[in-house]
């Protein structure tokens, strides 16, 4: 008798256990932060059965995993004043113990000798205002395989255009990911590059980014109207676009919801979407 009841309170622990992160939490009932106020593109849950759009949010971006990737869908932040500083970069890298265990979550040296960066989704210089938000950019989740040339050259222009924006007085709503498989990098030749890390990640094949440019306020969402600039790229991962100015690259968020399947800016009205998804951003690049 005493043996059935240790076996039971085993495996009722066990239960218990194996249930600890599989409350769901239904993505109409969730209050949207700052991160992903227009909307979460992919309808991402903490489902931990939803293992290629796993929801995670965190107090410095919110991003859609994808286990079988090996990386994340997209990840959106919210870029302002207040997020930017001086604290130096952390570069600890490392795997993103926030996602379930049972989940693929790449190593700090998953890319090594592949010829491709650990290209930032979510870039370090827009979260250093504190040591904390800054290593927060360095989990693996926020890790793009992204051609060396296009990384530190085009992506990177990008991204400071971003922060010269916001020193101008604007605040920016960003989303950006991956797609498509097989990248070059520096170690590619003919053949594009389509998995690292031992078949467990997919080298996407282009990098996406959406930006909502607004002047800075309040009532974010409400004060979207059909003048307001939204930038959409859509960059080859591949070393010879690398110096090609970012704005070469520019298409419509129809575009990228064709190629994503996504439903980008979704907390805004259809009819508010439909003039600013068709338009391509023809403004200043620098």
């Amino acid at each position: 008798m005493r043996l059935r009841s240790l076996l039971f309170y085993v495996l009722l622990g066990i239960f218990l256990y194996s249930c600890k992160d599989k409350t769901p939490i239904p993505p109409d009932q969730e209050q949207l932060t700052e991160n992903y106020l227009l909307g979460n593109p992919s309808k991402a849950t903490n489902v931990i059965s939803n293992t290629d759009n796993y929801l995670l949010v965190k107090k410095q971006f919110v991003l859609s995993y994808n286990s079988t990737l090996g990386r994340s869908n997209w990840v959106s932040w919210h870029l302002a004043q207040e997020w930017l500083g001086s604290v130096p970069r952390q570069d600890d890298f490392r795997p993103d113990n926030d996602l379930p265990s049972v989940f693929y979550r790449p190593g700090s040296q998953a890319f090594s000798g592949t010829g491709f960066d650990r290209g930032h989704i979510c870039p370090s210089s827009d979260r250093d205002a504190t040591v904390a938000d800054n290593s927060a950019t360095f989990v693996m989740s926020n890790m793009i395989a992204q051609a060396p040339d296009v990384n530190q050259q085009n992506w990177a222009k990008l991204e400071i255009y971003c922060r010269k924006l916001v020193s101008q007085g604007y605040e920016l709503y960003i989303i950006s990911g991956g797609a498509g498989e097989g990248g070059f990098g520096s170690n590619s030749s003919t053949l594009p590059t389509k998995m690292i890390d031992n078949g467990r990640i997919r080298v996407p094949s282009k990098c996406w980014k959406i930006i909502v440019v607004l002047p800075n306020g309040s009532d974010d969402v409400s004060r979207v109207n059909d003048q307001t600039r939204v930038i959409a790229v859509n960059v080859p991962n591949d070393q010879k676009v690398g110096f090609t100015n970012w704005g070469n690259f520019r298409v419509s968020v129809r575009d990228l919801e064709a190629l994503t399947g996504y439903n980008f800016l979704s907390q805004l009205p259809a009819s508010l979407q439909d003039i600013l998804e068709k338009r391509i951003d023809s403004g200043p690049t620098q």
